[in-house]
């Protein structure tokens, strides 16, 4: 594994955190399902533009599973437990995304299950509780659910968009998985906003960078690092979100850090240097690289 691919994979993460402080100072007020929408659309598009490359047929069902896994039924059940959670609850069952990954990675993927990464996954969300959790959270069966839904489809659009690798370059890739998951996107978004919504020039601005940043950009790196690093050590950095969330909430918005978050960051980043020695660590008789024969 390289040192370059992971620091250029944690970069999606990392911007990714930046959402809540864009979405509550560029675009308050407006439907969630029409931020997703206008994230991924828009984004797929410009890239289907730059690539020039539509998918054969054969790809399309298993492109309308990835974009639906990683798209549109992530961000559903993600704004769905938003709505019902505090943001700390609804951030700690997201944080189970890394323990998901590694059982499916297993099953899915015949990765071998590293009592190594299963010690880094229960850190992560211990690190993630302590870093976002307030005592005063209360707890709502169906927001529960969607949280846990949206981990476990996050977890299995990661193992798939592994074992499903096309013949492409990771531009292209993504402009697919962007495009199917946006136009997945346009039904609920019409039966959930039935009037056009408008928009300022500030609102125009936060969706730009949504969509361009925090989608096109951190996708292409996303979905890189996962043609190149084990599933399960990608999914880890999935705690970069809530801790960049923290920090930037602690510069820009006069957020204060106690010393369990601190701790709790402390823990965070300690599970990702330890799922990374744990994805190093090759099977007795097996090559380097365990999942190479599987992503095939």
């Amino acid at each position: 594994m390289q040192t370059r691919d992971l620091i250029l994979t944690a970069l999606a993460p990392a911007i990714w955190g930046s959402s809540y402080i864009v979405t509550t100072n560029f675009l308050p007020g407006h439907s969630p399902f029409t931020v997703a929408l206008l994230r991924a659309l828009p984004a797929g598009l410009l890239l289907l533009l730059l690539v020039r490359q539509l998918p054969p047929m054969t790809w399309v069902p298993k492109l309308l599973v990835l974009g639906a896994l990683n798209f549109s039924l992530f961000w559903t059940f993600l704004f769905l437990s938003a709505y019902r959670l505090p943001g700390g609850v609804a951030a700690t069952l997201g944080a189970v995304q890394p323990l998901v990954v590694v059982f499916l990675s297993g099953l899915v993927l015949n990765a071998p299950i590293r009592l190594a990464s299963i010690l880094a996954a229960a850190l992560s969300i211990a690190g993630v509780a302590l870093l976002v959790l307030t005592p005063a959270a209360q707890l709502d069966t169906i927001g529960v659910l969607a949280g846990l839904g949206g981990a476990i489809s996050m977890a299995a659009g990661v193992v798939l968009a592994r074992k499903w690798q096309p013949p492409v370059p990771p531009l292209t890739f993504t402009a697919w998985q962007l495009t199917a998951g946006g136009l997945l996107l346009i039904p609920l978004t019409l039966w959930t906003v039935p009037e056009i919504p408008r928009f300022t020039a500030e609102n125009i601005l936060g969706l730009a960078y949504m969509s361009l940043i925090g989608g096109a950009l951190t996708y292409i790196l996303w979905f890189r690092g996962l043609a190149r690093i084990e599933p399960s050590a990608v999914s880890l950095l999935g705690v970069l979100s809530p801790l960049t969330a923290v920090i930037l909430g602690w510069l820009f918005m006069q957020e204060t850090l106690n010393h369990y978050q601190m701790i709790g960051a402390a823990l965070a980043l300690f599970s990702l240097w330890l799922g990374q020695q744990g994805a190093k660590a090759p099977r007795r008789g097996s090559p380097s690289n365990p999942l190479s024969a599987a992503a095939k």
